[in-house]
């Protein structure tokens, strides 16, 4: 057997969940692109496969490696709380090669008002589909606060975007090399407050309302708005780390590149050397993010609401963070 193929679990990782370094492994998984292409032929081979090793009746020669990929290729596209398929620019797997382009005009220096309103607005609005189809579902929630909250992060992406701008365009003293120097990293702040901003606006409901906890063996023991909370905080400092690197690694790469001799006399190779630096960032930056916590979040029972005490003997408890 493939030693990098350890006995399968259903609905475990193969990688140790308890470090950062195995929890970065199993999130290289979840943001492959590779699973963009996987047919539904795949995937209904993949998730009858897992159903029959759950029943019992999986054949005898099915290997450790073919159980692991298929659930691999069944959670990169399938939501683990509604069971329905995800929109392939709203998974993980999605997240770099979908939001690259959006995030090279993010960070197209000089840009116009309008086209600063229009690159923020569509990054956000990607953003929220992302939060909103990796959700925490467990609970139905109206669609209403979706909206308000789509609303409410778009506003204070393109407020605090526009804001900057207009002060470093009214900074008279500020020579123009460093002047554009500062417009290349605008976008940084702007995005990383409205990034948070949209993930908290978007499930703020999960707070109100709370989500299910779950003991060892998978059972719902309660809905706990504690358990929401504490995904919410885990999941809202992802999204402000997730930025940086994105944001500021490509600016600094690119003041770097258009003082060489090359750059000065080819500008064209500007915009795909630009491109290279992101889609490089975005895909290094995404799988380090989100393994800061592991998906599924423990959480003590000496913390949880009374009723959910009550019910249960577990010293601690699981949820689902959402991603």
């Amino acid at each position: 057997m493939n030693q990098s193929y350890p006995p399968f679990e259903l609905g475990k990782s193969r990688f140790d969940q308890s470090t950062f370094w195995g929890r970065f492994r199993h999130f290289l998984d979840v943001v492959d692109p590779r699973t963009l292409f996987i047919s539904d032929q795949k995937l209904r081979e993949s998730k009858q496969l897992l159903h029959e090793y759950k029943t019992g009746a999986a054949s005898a020669d099915v290997t450790d490696q073919s159980l692991w990929e298929a659930q691999k290729i069944v959670q990169a596209i399938i939501h683990p709380d509604t069971g329905e398929k995800i929109l392939m620019p709203f998974r993980m797997s999605g997240f770099v090669p979908f939001g690259t382009p959006i995030v090279v005009g993010l960070l197209i220096p000089n840009q116009s008002l309008m086209g600063v309103v229009f690159w923020q607005w569509l990054n956000q609005s990607h953003n929220a589909c992302v939060n909103y189809a990796n959700r925490n579902a467990s609970r139905p929630t109206a669609t209403k606060k979706f909206v308000q909250g789509y609303a409410g992060a778009v506003t204070s992406a393109v407020g605090i975007a526009v804001s900057l701008n207009v002060l470093v365009s009214r900074a008279q003293a500020m020579p123009p090399a460093t002047r554009l120097l500062v417009q290349r990293f605008i976008p940084f702040p702007a995005v990383a407050a409205a990034s948070t901003i949209n993930l908290l606006l978007m499930r703020m409901h999960e707070a109100s309302e709370g989500i299910e906890v779950l003991d060892s063996k998978s059972n719902v023991v309660g809905v706990s708005k504690n358990a929401a909370k504490k995904a919410i905080i885990q999941t809202a400092l992802t999204r402000a780390f997730l930025p940086a690197p994105i944001l500021l690694i490509p600016p600094v790469i690119m003041t770097l590149l258009d003082k060489t001799p090359l750059f000065r006399r080819f500008p064209r190779l500007n915009l795909p050397v630009h491109s290279l630096a992101v889609l490089a960032s975005f895909g290094l930056a995404l799988p380090l993010a989100i393994s800061l916590f592991p998906q599924t979040g423990k959480i003590k029972r000496s913390d949880l609401e009374p009723e959910i005490k009550r019910n249960c003997s577990e010293d601690v408890l699981y949820y689902n963070k959402g991603l």
